[in-house]
């Protein structure tokens, strides 16, 4: 082998190296166009990429802030929903003075609220009442308010006219509220309706859009700095009518819409974001915004009729994209450092099969067959050489594995001659024992009646008594028909007995009771001292589909071996119906089955003691009886007072 493959792979190494230097020019050639392709898509596209990725970051603040928002409205809404059902159940002016003090002061968010009652609802003041409790500083103070007409107010109009909750902004002229942005209030109104269902006040929870500022825009919050990337964007929010109730600007707050100035041929795009967010829309866009472009992204406040936007200026977007062109020279010099490593891992890879080869060849020079070459799907001179190799292995590998089949076959062959061997000296002992249990179980009852026949034959009649005869007979006759038993047993058990059996197996309309008696009366004529009670659960009537012969030949084995090792005393044949079965018992009291028999009493030929007498074939002729009528022959393991033998067969009634 080693003669063959270094003068092979010597020759192969000159090649090698032609295909090398062409391959390092094949690399060359298409990978410098194709790297400056992607130069040219990667500076001209990485605007396009930046902005997308400013919409993601944008909509990610604009989410979080909103998220803060809603937590903020959401406190809001649940302390005032918490207190109605309170409040309709105590419309009295204390309660409702309590009430409104309870809204402020167990919750951080609220600034003021106040509770004001349908026109004359409390005689004594008239035709106003409204207990108002606002937050000023650290205090909390609650009075009722002065008589004015606030029934034609916003926060208190609106949901009385939608009979409904809603949140409403308005100026508050009466400068009700110290705030940090003045007179500018959110307020989340809600009817409340007495016992009868009237309306009879309406609850108004109010938050200081100065409140609501520091929500949107918080100072000093590391957090939001840290989630918003850019320095100059800034959040704002509109009504449903364009004011601006949330801007960094306090001069535009609820003075200026978001049209407000904007000339419709410059600053359509202006206009166009102002309609869209009055209407409640999500979405990003790019605007003019005083005179600078600008990402915007905006979505509606949830429950309300705002809108909330996030402002980014494009100067602050695309700063990275700037600095582009200040990297872009060490680019161009890392590409091409980068191809060059390409080129030559590109080469080394070429070649590598080659040394592959090699090692492994050397390998099977050394004895190792368990090498295995892959096949490659190359088709120059290293691919070609690699399949060659690979299979000659394959040939080889084949040729050996026939051999090692052949090895292996014929210890298999080995294996199972010297198994069939023992089985064959096995089933000649077996036959060996069953002709002498055979002849000795037949010879016994034989060889008695030629007797008596002998003692009959030479005597006259006249010299033995009516009592000798009698006997005689008795015995004759038992032992004609225990003969007569082994006889049947030998043919049931043959290939003759088991075709005649399965043809046999058509439905009769067989009386169980009627069966039991038989099959009793039958072991009585065998052992007449013997005591077998009958206990059925089923009618004389009741009748069972299946072949009378065989049911009658295995209820009539079961009982006479009952009587054959028990104490004849104590023998009970119980029928009854269970789960769509018919059930056979027979119990019996004495010895009972040996622990070490019951793994082989179906067997056949089997029998727990070999001087017994019997050919051990009773109990598996009755099994096999039963399993061809579809039931199930079983012995009760835990009865130990003697036997119990179970016959379960699948219930079809006659008609």
């Amino acid at each position: 082998m080693n003669s063959f493959t270094k003068p092979f792979l010597s020759a192969l190494s000159l090649r090698s190296r032609s295909l090398s230097t062409k391959l390092s020019l094949v690399i060359l050639l298409l990978a410098a166009p194709i790297f400056l392709l992607s130069m040219g898509m990667l500076f001209t596209q990485s605007r396009n990429i930046i902005r997308k990725e400013a919409v993601g970051h944008a909509n990610s603040v604009l989410n979080t802030t909103m998220q803060r928002m809603r937590n903020v409205l959401g406190a809001v809404e649940t302390a005032t929903d918490a207190y109605c059902w309170l409040i309709s159940e105590n419309l009295q002016p204390d309660s409702l003075l309590k009430f409104t003090r309870l809204v402020v002061a167990l919750n951080s968010s609220i600034d003021g609220c106040s509770i004001s009652m349908e026109p004359y609802a409390f005689p004594k003041y008239g035709r106003y009442f409204s207990a108002y409790t606002i937050r000023q500083g650290d205090s909390i103070i609650t009075t009722i308010e002065e008589p004015y007409e606030y029934f034609n107010r916003v926060w208190y109009k609106l949901p009385h006219d939608l009979n409904g909750t809603c949140w409403v902004d308005f100026y508050d002229d009466a400068d009700s509220l110290y705030v940090y942005l003045p007179n500018m209030i959110a307020s989340y109104g809600k009817p409340i309706y007495d016992a009868k269902g009237k309306l009879a006040a309406i609850i108004s929870t109010d938050v200081t859009l100065g409140h609501l500022h520091n929500v949107v825009n918080p100072a000093n919050d590391s957090t939001t700095s840290q989630v918003n990337p850019y320095r100059h964007s800034y959040m704002m929010m509109i009504d449903g009518e364009g004011r601006y109730i949330i801007h960094p600007d306090s001069a535009r707050m609820f003075k200026q819409t978001i049209f407000s100035g904007a000339d419709p041929r410059q600053q359509s795009d202006l206009i166009v974001l102002g309609h869209e967010m009055t209407k409640g829309k999500s979405g990003s866009m790019g605007v003019m915004i005083d005179g600078e472009p600008c990402l915007v992204v905006y979505q509606p406040v949830p429950g309300t009729s705002w809108s909330m936007a996030f402002v980014c200026s494009d100067n602050d977007i695309l700063a990275d994209y700037h600095k582009l062109t200040y990297i872009l020279l060490p680019l161009v010099v890392f590409g091409i450092l980068f191809i060059l490593l390409l080129c030559h891992h590109v080469v080394a890879k070429a070649i590598s099969p080659l040394n592959q080869l090699l090692v492994k060849t050397q390998s099977i020079a050394a004895g190792n067959m368990e090498v295995y070459i892959p096949r490659s799907k190359r088709e120059d001179a290293v691919g070609r050489l690699q399949n060659s190799f690979a299979s000659m292995l394959q040939r080889l590998n084949f040729h050996m594995g026939i051999v090692r089949y052949t090895s292996d076959q014929a210890q298999r062959h080995n294996d199972e001659l010297a198994k069939a061997t023992r089985m064959a000296e096995g089933a000649d002992r077996q036959k060996t024992i069953f002709m002498q249990n055979v002849t000795h179980q037949i010879r016994t009852p034989l060889n008695i009646i030629m007797g008596f026949a002998q003692v009959l034959g030479g005597k006259e009649d006249e010299s033995l008594s009516n009592e000798e005869l009698k006997n005689i007979s008795g015995i004759m006759d038992y032992n004609s028909k225990l003969l007569n038993r082994l006889v049947l047993m030998l043919f049931d058990s043959s290939d003759i007995g088991l075709s005649e059996e399965l043809e046999n197996l058509t439905g009769d309309q067989v009386a169980c009771n009627d069966v039991a008696r038989e099959c009793i009366s039958y072991v009585k004529m065998h052992y007449p001292n013997v005591n077998i009670r009958l206990q059925s659960e089923v009618a004389d009537d009741f009748c069972l589909q299946t072949s009378r012969l065989y049911l009658l030949r295995s209820l009539r084995e079961m009982l006479y071996n009952s009587a054959k090792y028990s104490d004849q005393q104590h023998i009970v044949l119980r029928i009854f119906i269970d789960d769509g079965f018919l059930n056979f018992i027979i119990e019996d009291t004495g010895k009972g089955v040996d622990p070490a028999d019951l793994k082989h009493i179906f067997t056949f030929f089997g029998k727990g003691d070999d001087l017994s007498e019997g050919l051990g074939l009773g109990l598996p002729l009755a099994k096999r009886h039963i399993d061809n009528l579809g039931g199930t022959l079983t012995i009760d393991e835990d009865y130990h007072d003697g036997a119990r033998f179970i016959i379960r067969l699948p219930l079809t009634r006659g008609e």
